[in-house]
């Protein structure tokens, strides 16, 4: 491991912290766990207990690893144990006002030398540094669901975030076994969120304003398009309260292209938060939903393809991240079998502008407006893969 990065604090030990604290261990470094009660860290040690006794059943770790883990982690309701650590990793529930309450906690307690981390999925690193006096030491390691086994980590830099930082960061993430990709500006969402978020606004409205049925949007979407999971079952998947506050904030940053859909609210003001309350979308009580493959060819699945590519290329104009860290990110954080931008080249640039054309004259909706940077591609002869170049360059 890298010396310097040798005592780690986890902020939050929910179902992301808990998660992130066990990687931390299995790597060797020095965890402390805080949360507000003892309570909480009892049952998220017993939850990183049953994780670990599940990896070594399955042969990924040995048996004496279970206990030299635990053995690295510190569970503590007291901040002021975190005076010898080398990195903070926030991992609290995504509101601003609690955020800033834990950095300027951590600012004041942590040596100057600390780098202080967040695993928002999507609120601004920018304005969460404002509340340190460190904010070239404040940057964003956004794990994703569940730590331990997923491989992408989200590095964010804030306006103010070091070269130095965000290379120590990159580089913890790697001894994490994960694979980093940079979100080189702190933009609503980052990659990941940013696209689904495209995603689920597209079919969210479509089936609102009752265009489509959520069960033939989850097969088009699976058998067709060859996703994981259908839009409405990840929906469940993630939590309806999450993912409608994700939803407003990208609807907040992005304006109309993202404009939020009220789908979600009545559910939600029901209880009904999704697979952890055993209803959502669909109800789970029985085991995951079971989606119909014979209804896939009732919805067009390369409208919401090709709003992704819209989203990713207005990622890549707003210089949010390169190309292959784009798709990367979708492959490893999404699992899809294609990025956005190797989909776009595969349908042809020229395709995807033309299907976004003709959806927005239909629907007169922003997310359907092309992105001006495939407009200069198509001008550029940048049209994709037939062409020997699109997003990538290809050998003919």
């Amino acid at each position: 491991m890298d010396e310097k990065m040798e005592t780690i604090a986890v902020v939050g030990a929910g179902v992301m912290g808990h998660g992130i604290a066990q990687l931390c261990a299995m790597a060797g470094l020095n965890v402390y766990l805080v949360d507000i009660s003892q309570e909480i860290l009892n049952r998220a040690i017993e939850r990183i207990k049953w994780s670990l006794n599940k990896l070594a059943e399955r042969g990924k770790i040995e048996k004496d690893e279970i206990k030299a883990s635990l053995a690295r982690i510190k569970p503590t309701t007291s901040y002021e144990d975190l005076s010898n650590i080398d990195l903070a990793i926030e991992a609290v529930p995504e509101r601003m006002d609690l955020k800033k309450v834990v950095f300027q906690k951590l600012d004041e307690v942590t040596p100057k030398s600390a780098i202080l981390t967040s695993n928002t999925s999507s609120l601004s690193i920018t304005e969460i540094s404002k509340n340190t006096k460190r904010p070239d030491k404040v940057a964003g390691m956004h794990f994703f669901n569940p730590p331990q086994i997923m491989a992408l980590v989200e590095v964010i830099k804030g306006n103010y975030t070091s070269e130095d930082t965000i290379k120590r960061v990159m580089e913890l993430a790697r001894n994490l076994g994960k694979t980093p990709v940079l979100v080189k500006r702190d933009f609503r969402g980052f990659i990941v969120n940013r696209i689904l978020g495209a995603m689920f606004n597209k079919v969210l409205w479509d089936v609102y304003l009752g265009r489509a049925r959520k069960e033939e949007v989850d097969a088009a979407a699976k058998y067709d398009a060859g996703l994981p999971m259908g839009p409405f079952e990840l929906a469940d998947y993630i939590g309806l309260d999450v993912l409608s506050e994700i939803m407003k904030v990208l609807s907040n940053a992005y304006g109309d292209r993202l404009k939020y859909c009220p789908i979600m609210d009545e559910l939600i003001t029901q209880g009904n938060l999704g697979k952890k309350t055993g209803r959502g979308f669909y109800d789970w009580s029985a085991g995951r939903p079971k989606i119909p493959e014979e209804l896939a060819k009732k919805y067009d699945s390369s409208e919401f393809l090709v709003v992704t590519v819209n989203e990713a290329a207005w990622i890549i104009m707003d210089e949010v991240a390169e190309i292959k860290d784009v798709d990367t990110a979708m492959k490893l954080g999404a699992g899809w079998p294609k990025g956005p931008l190797e989909i776009g080249d595969e349908l042809g640039i020229e395709q995807v502008v033309r299907k976004l054309d003709l959806l927005f004259s239909q629907k007169r909706e922003e997310i359907y407006r092309p992105c001006p940077l495939l407009k200069d591609y198509i001008k550029k002869g940048w049209i994709g893969k037939e062409a020997g170049r699109g997003f990538y360059v290809y050998k003919l």
